[in-house]
This record gives structure tokens, C-alpha cells and sequence, in this order.
């Protein structure tokens, strides 16, 4: 076990699978000479060429659908979206492309690949790099989509998600890439998309979230505890699949659901959770569900620790949610 934070955790799983398969690559905008924008992808040309580590012109269109061609002749492409907000010109890539291709093909071809984007709020990045916009993706089905909190879940669900045949869309919580370290195995190491964790166990409240959101509830359940609260924190670790059983099972012992997400409220995938334990165990609940999210408004600037959920909103939604 090595500490590292989640940042050289990233680096750690491509530097990985890099070594272990000779068909892995990873190319973007400025990640091969510079590391990218963050430096998640530094050293890797250096140890495995300019022809496995490469920068791309300033294309995000022509970056997957570069991607794409390469998954179908039998490579293992790791496109990196420099910010999750630069994502759009390849929507189509992705939506009618990417995900459609088993299906257009009866099967006969597979597109693996996993497009790596940082994303989410907490760097004053504005709406231009802030966006937390998973929902759009969860929606498409063919796209398995990973959202990951920890260093140790960051190495694991990525080398999982190289190896998988379908396309996987990976989000890296960029607000926590330096400030959340852990112990991480070294090697090869995995973790199995579609099976969630429980962060903390409780019995008063089921906490739902994902990502950056994670740490902020931990905090909340620290103060939480001192009012006499013991909340249960899921974190889903894949949005898709997303393991359903291990928080069905968490609100029927606790009873109560809050779910934490800073991507904006109306369509979220706060409402999608909110929406599957309402239809299977609304018998268990004794209070409403709550969610505690952004706001629908383009991400602000000067305003961002007022959109963002912090422990004091979490706190307050816990409350809410005995107050039936």
C-alpha cells in the first residue's frame, strides 16, 4: 500500500494498464509533453512514446471520434476531455456513436474505451469549468459511468473500467484530486463497476452521494453525530450501473433518505435515486426524501460556496427529513 492522492492515483492505474497492455493509450489535449492541465497524465509519454501518450489539436469532436475508431480496431484508447464543461462538441461522438455500437452491430463490435474528464465545482473555475454534468450520460444507455471519491476507488474502478468492453465515461472530482489521499495497492488492483460502498454505517438517516460530495457528508455526519444522529453514507462509486440493492437495503433499516449531489436539482441523478427507492421502498420511509444539490443556475463565480452543497446544508437536509 502506498499513500497517494487522488490525482497520482489516476496516473498510477494508467501508468498500470499501460505497462500490462501494450493496446492502452492515452492521448488529449496537452497530456502528452505537459501531463495535461493537472498533470494527471505526467510521465507517461516519457515511458511509453510519443505513439501511446499523444496531444491532440484542440478538437474534443475529433478526440473521440478518434477514440472510437481505435476501440473498433481492437485498441484500448483513454481519451482525456480536458474539463468535463469541453465535453459537448463530442455529445454526439458519444450519444449516437459510442454507446450505439454494440447495439447498431448486433453485437458483432464492442467499443471499449474510457473517456477520462475532470469534473464539478470547488476550484472557482466558473461555468466554463465547474459543471457537474453526469445526468446527460446516465440517460444514454450503452454508457456505464464512473464517479469515483477515494484514491484507492480512483485506481481501482479505472483499471476496471480500461479493461471493460463497453464505453465507460469517467468522472474525476477535480476539487479533491490533491486534497484526498489514501492508501492505494500498488500493481494491478480492481474494483467492480456496479458495486457501490458504505462509507459509514448509521441507523437514524440514509446519505446517498457521490464524488467531492462524499468528504462534505462525512463532515455532516461528524456534527450530525453530536445532535444525536447516526447517519449511513452510500457512496454509489458507479452512477451506471448502480448498485440499487446496497441502498435499498440501507433505507430499509434506516428509514429516512437524503441524497447529495452539486450538479444542478431539476433532472439530476439525485431525483433518478430518489425516484427508485420511492417506487421499491416507500414502505420503509418515515420522513420525505430530501435532496441537497446545486442550484439551477449556470455555475457562478464569485457565488460558488454559496451553489455548492457544504456540511451545514447536508445537516439541515438530515433535519428536514424527520420533519414529516
Amino acid at each position: 500500500m502506498t499513500e497517494m492522492t487522488l490525482l497520482q492515483a489516476v496516473n498510477d492505474a494508467l501508468r498500470t494498464e499501460m505497462g500490462r497492455d501494450d493496446r492502452v493509450l492515452v492521448f488529449g489535449e496537452d497530456v502528452g509533453f505537459n501531463g495535461g492541465v493537472f498533470r494527471a497524465t505526467e510521465g507517461l509519454q516519457k515511458e511509453f512514446g510519443e505513439e501511446r501518450c499523444f496531444d491532440t489539436p484542440l478538437s474534443e469532436c475529433g478526440i473521440i471520434g478518434t477514440a472510437i475508431g481505435m476501440a473498433l480496431y481492437g485498441l484500448r484508447p483513454v481519451p482525456e476531455i480536458q474539463f468535463m464543461d469541453f465535453i459537448y462538441p463530442a455529445f454526439d461522438q458519444i450519444v449516437s456513436e459510442a454507446a450505439k455500437m454494440r447495439y447498431r452491430s448486433g453485437g458483432e463490435y464492442t467499443c471499449p474505451m474510457v473517456i477520462r474528464t475532470p469534473c464539478g465545482g470547488g476550484i472557482r473555475g466558473g461555468h466554463y469549468h465547474s459543471q457537474s454534468a453526469e445526468a446527460y450520460f446516465c440517460h444514454t444507455p450503452g454508457l456505464k459511468v464512473v464517479y469515483p471519491s477515494t484514491p484507492s476507488d480512483v485506481k481501482g474502478l479505472l483499471i476496471s473500467s480500461i479493461r471493460d468492453e463497453d464505453p465507460v465515461i469517467f468522472l474525476e472530482p477535480k476539487r479533491i484530486y490533491r486534497s484526498m489521499k489514501g492508501e492505494v495497492p500498488e500493481g494491478e488492483y480492481t474494483v467492480p463497476l456496479g458495486k457501490g460502498r458504505t462509507v459509514r454505517e448509521g441507523r437514524d438517516c440514509t446519505i446517498v452521494a457521490w464524488g467531492a460530495m462524499v468528504d462534505v457528508c462525512e463532515k455532516a455526519a461528524v456534527e450530525l453525530a453530536t445532535k444525536g444522529k447516526e447517519v449511513e453514507i452510500i457512496d454509489p462509486r458507479t452512477l451506471v450501473p448502480l448498485d440499487e440493492s446496497l441502498i435499498l437495503d440501507s433505507v430499509r433499516k434506516t428509514g429516512r433518505l437524503v441524497v447529495v449531489s452539486e450538479a444542478p436539482r431539476t433532472g439530476g441523478f439525485a431525483g433518478e435515486i430518489a425516484a427508485i427507492v420511492a417506487e421499491k421502498a416507500i414502505g420503509s420511509l418515515e420522513g420525505p426524501i430530501i435532496r441537497v444539490t446545486g442550484f439551477d443556475v449556470p455555475f457562478p463565480y464569485t457565488l460558488e460556496g454559496v451553489y455548492m452543497p457544504d456540511p451545514r446544508r447536508v445537516v439541515r437536509g438530515v433535519e428536514d427529513s424527520f420533519n414529516w
